[in-house]
């Protein structure tokens, strides 16, 4: 089975599966805190609070970043202890990045729950559009879409390189309130 951390020492999926994800966007610093470093899925070193960085080889690598900034980057709100955005990328140039690979790396980092809010997401922006060209020189090609769930928004994005292989993926789960800012910041 591929998912995100393929070759990150054979964490077990199930073990990630069974546990719930308590602490998700909205959440406590504190709170987020203890969960990734109980995270059987993101196994943080002593020294990674909110942040974890792996690099297995050249060119494989997977972080995970929780925030009190909203997902399009602007200033936190007055709650600076709250968890407005959780995200992770992986980039991997031996293996392809896919679309499932990110969704297996959401269900593996967050357990059922979350990924079948993904899943049932409604889906408001896709880019690029249908038939979109890269431009003449363009180096890299960004492919993404938001989603709207019951619980949360998600942002998954995907890059390609000038032949056309994905070697980047990265995706943000954060909270509904944050989708104004995010839509406004992605329209051309």
């Amino acid at each position: 089975m591929k998912w995100c951390c393929r070759g990150f020492g054979g964490v077990l999926i199930a073990l990630a599966l069974a546990s719930p994800a308590w602490a998700i966007p909205g959440q406590t610093v504190t709170l987020t805190e203890t969960w990734i470093r109980n995270n059987p899925t993101l196994r943080p070193s002593p020294r990674e609070r909110l942040t974890i960085n792996r690099l297995v080889a050249p060119g494989q690598r997977f972080t995970f970043q929780a925030s009190v900034f909203p997902v399009s980057g602007v200033s936190p709100d007055e709650n600076r202890r709250q968890i407005r955005t959780e995200r992770f990328s992986i980039v991997d140039h031996a293996n392809p990045i896919t679309g499932d690979r990110l969704d297996e790396s959401l269900r593996a980092i967050y357990g059922q729950e979350i990924f079948n809010d993904y899943r049932q997401a409604t889906v408001l922006t896709r880019y690029p559009a249908r038939g979109a060209r890269p431009a003449p020189g363009q180096n890299v090609v960004l492919r993404g879409e938001v989603r709207q769930g019951d619980r949360f928004a998600y942002w998954q994005e995907i890059a390609y390189d000038r032949a056309g292989t994905a070697y980047l993926g990265r995706m943000a789960v954060f909270l509904k309130d944050d989708l104004p800012a995010l839509e406004a910041q992605l329209e051309p």
